[in-house]
């Protein structure tokens, strides 16, 4: 039996695809909260070029209110280096013969 990874998204029924990109979401938004978490969001927001009340979501979590590219943004205007890892598939060097 194949092992797969599981989340809390693919649990609420998510599709594999919808569920890998809101665990990105979710880990870059994690990411961000910690780097942020002894600014002021008044700080924050002249960081990220925002107003009070968009940081005020991102800080409380509100992860629907924001695209993973403008978290991308915030993690850059932070000065943060986000990455996206991709690995191969389980298996995929031994079918091409590697």
């Amino acid at each position: 039996m194949r092992k797969t990874e599981r989340s809390v998204f693919n649990d609420l029924g998510f599709s594999p695809r919808e569920a890998a990109a809101l665990r990105m979401k979710a880990q870059l938004h994690s990411k961000i909260i910690r780097y942020a978490k002894n600014r002021s969001q008044s700080e924050l927001a002249r960081m990220l070029d925002e107003s009070q009340p968009r940081v005020s979501d991102l800080l409380r979590g509100k992860i629907s209110k924001f695209s993973l590219e403008t978290l991308v943004s915030y993690a850059e205007a932070l000065h943060m280096r986000p990455e996206i890892t991709t690995h191969e598939p389980a298996g995929a060097l031994d079918a091409a013969g590697i």
